[in-house]
C-alpha cells in the first residue's frame, strides 16, 4: 500500500496468496464463478469506501486508487470494474451528474471541481464496455451524506447558529475541522441543498449560504429581508473590528506618551496624547453606530418572534373557528333545556323508587310482629303449663312456728289455680323439704361446738 495515504491496511494485506487473487483482473463473465467474483467485488468495494473515509474525502478517481492500493510495485487490475459496479449499484456517482441532479446553478461555481463540461459527457453511460478515465472523479454517496450531516451539526452548534446566512468564506473557516478541502465542503453543500437544508446564492458577486433553522422542514429562498439582515450583520462585524482596532491604537498612543515623558520629551508626549484623544473620539462615534445597528438587529429579531406568535395566533383562530363551525347559541340552549328535562325526569323516577322501598319496609315490620307472636305460641308445654308468679303478699300463717318456718316463708305462695299434680308427686316434694329442713337445723346446732374446740 502506498505510503502517501493514512489508511489502515486490511488484516489479510500481507497474505500473498490471497492478495494475488485480489489483484488479478475480473473475469469477463461473472457467471463463470459467481462466488469468486462477488468475493473480490465486496473486498474492493469496502476498501474503496474505507480509504476515502480514512482520508476524510468524499471523492475518488481511478488514478488515486491505483496509487493508494499499490502493493509490491503492483496495482490492482480490476479497479475500473469495481468503479463501474459501484456506479451501477448507486454507491458512487460522477461529480458532474451529482451536481446536475441538484441544481444547474451550482455548475457555475469555480471551485476547481471541473463541473463545466458538455452535457453529453455529464449524462454519458458508465456501464458496458466504456473505459473509465483515470482522472474522472466520483462522489461516494454514503460519505457525502455523512459529511453533510456533520457540517449541519457544526453550524448549529457554533456561534453563527443565530444567523441564517453565512458567507462562503465564513463557512469555509467554520468547517475546516470537518472538511479537509474546499471541494469536500462543496460536495457536502450540494447534498444539503438536495436535502433542502441550505440555499446557495450570489450577492454582489459573493457566494452566500442560507441554512434552515430549527423547526423548519426545509430552507426558504433568500429574500430581500434576508439580504438586509445579512448586510446589517456584516456591518456590525466590520464596525466591531474597527472599534477594537481603534482601541488598540489608543492604548498604543498612551504607552508611547508614557515612554516619551520618561525620556523628558514632554511636547512629543502631548502630541501622542492628543492623537489618543482623536482616536478615542473616532472609536466612540463608531461604537455609537455599532450600538444603533445592534438595536436594529434586536428589533428585527423581536419582529420575527412577533411574526411567529402572530402566525400561531392565526392558526389557533382558524382551528377554533373550524371546531365551532356547527356550534350556535340556540343549539347550546336547546341542549341545556334537554339536559334539565332529563334531570327532572330522573328525580321523579328516584322519588318513585324511594316511595316503593318505604312501603316495603312497613310490610316488613308487620311481618316481624306476626313472626314474634308465632314464636311465643310455639314455646314448649313444660314452660307454658306453669302458673304465673303471684304478685300479692303472703298471708300470715296461724300455725305455730316450726324450725323450718324461715325457709318456708321465703317460698312463694301456693297458687290457687288448679294444677295437674298427683298425690304421689306432692308426697315426694314434701319429703325433700323435710330432709332439707333437718339438715339445716343440724348445721345450726353443730356450728357452735366447732367454735368451742380447743386449738390443736
Amino acid at each position: 500500500m502506498s505510503n502517501s495515504t493514512e489508511m489502515t491496511p486490511p488484516p489479510d494485506w500481507d497474505d500473498d496468496e490471497r492478495m494475488n487473487f485480489m489483484f488479478s483482473d475480473f473475469k469477463e463473465n461473472r457467471d463463470v464463478n459467481t462466488t469468486d467474483w462477488d468475493s473480490k467485488m465486496d473486498f474492493w468495494t469496502a476498501l474503496v469506501v474505507k480509504s476515502c473515509r480514512d482520508r476524510g474525502t468524499v471523492c475518488v478517481n481511478l488514478q488515486e486508487l491505483n496509487k493508494t492500493f499499490r502493493r509490491k510495485e503492483k496495482s490492482p487490475l480490476g479497479l475500473a470494474t469495481v468503479l463501474q459496479s459501484m456506479a451501477r449499484c448507486g454507491k458512487i456517482q460522477r461529480e458532474s451528474e451529482f451536481a446536475a441532479n441538484v441544481d444547474c446553478g451550482w455548475l457555475s461555481w469555480g471551485v476547481g471541481l471541473l463541473l463545466v463540461k458538455p452535457l453529453k459527457w455529464t449524462f454519458s453511460t458508465l456501464l458496458g464496455s466504456g473505459r473509465v478515465p483515470l482522472e474522472e472523479s466520483f462522489v461516494v454517496i454514503e460519505l457525502v451524506k455523512e459529511k453533510a450531516t456533520e457540517l449541519l451539526r457544526v453550524y448549529r452548534s457554533s456561534e453563527f447558529a443565530s444567523r441564517s446566512i453565512l458567507s462562503f468564506q465564513e463557512l469555509c473557516a467554520l468547517s475546516s475541522d470537518v472538511c479537509v478541502d474546499e471541494s469536500t465542503m462543496c460536495m457536502a453543500l450540494l447534498q444539503l441543498q438536495r436535502d433542502k437544508q441550505v440555499m446557495v446564492s450570489l450577492h454582489e458577486g459573493e457566494k452566500i449560504v442560507k441554512f434552515s433553522q430549527p423547526g423548519q422542514d426545509r430552507v426558504s429562498t433568500v429574500s430581500d429581508v434576508d439580504i438586509g439582515i445579512y448586510q446589517l450583520q456584516r456591518s456590525e462585524k466590520l464596525l466591531g473590528e474597527r472599534v477594537e482596532k481603534l482601541g488598540l491604537e489608543a492604548d498604543k498612543c498612551r504607552e508611547e506618551a508614557k515612554l516619551l515623558l520618561s525620556e523628558g520629551k514632554k511636547s512629543q508626549a502631548l502630541r501622542c496624547l492628543r492623537g489618543r484623544k482623536r482616536v478615542e473620539k473616532r472609536a466612540d462615534n463608531l461604537f455609537a453606530k455599532l450600538e444603533t445597528i445592534r438595536g436594529i438587529l434586536d428589533r428585527i429579531a423581536q419582529s420575527q418572534t412577533d411574526k411567529m406568535v402572530m402566525q400561531a395566533y392565526q392558526a389557533g383562530v382558524s382551528a377554533l373557528r373550524l371546531s365551532l363551525k356547527d356550534v350556535t347559541v340556540e343549539r347550546a340552549e336547546n341542549l341545556v333545556d334537554q339536559i334539565q328535562e332529563l334531570c327532572d325526569t330522573q328525580d321523579e323516577v328516584n322519588q318513585t323508587i324511594s316511595t316503593g322501598v318505604t312501603g316495603a319496609d312497613e310490610d316488613t315490620d308487620e311481618l316481624e310482629e306476626e313472626l314474634k307472636s308465632l314464636l311465643d305460641e310455639s314455646k314448649p308445654d313444660s314452660i307454658s303449663g306453669l302458673p304465673e308468679v303471684p304478685t300479692k303478699p303472703l298471708r300470715p300463717s296461724r300455725e305455730p312456728s316450726l324450725p323450718g318456718n324461715d325457709l318456708l316463708t321465703s317460698l312463694p305462695a301456693v297458687p290457687y289455680s288448679h294444677l295437674n299434680v298427683t298425690d304421689e308427686q306432692l308426697e315426694e316434694e314434701l319429703n325433700q323439704l323435710t330432709l332439707t329442713d333437718s339438715g339445716y337445723q343440724q348445721k345450726k346446732i353443730t356450728s357452735p361446738a366447732k367454735r368451742l374446740e380447743p386449738a390443736q
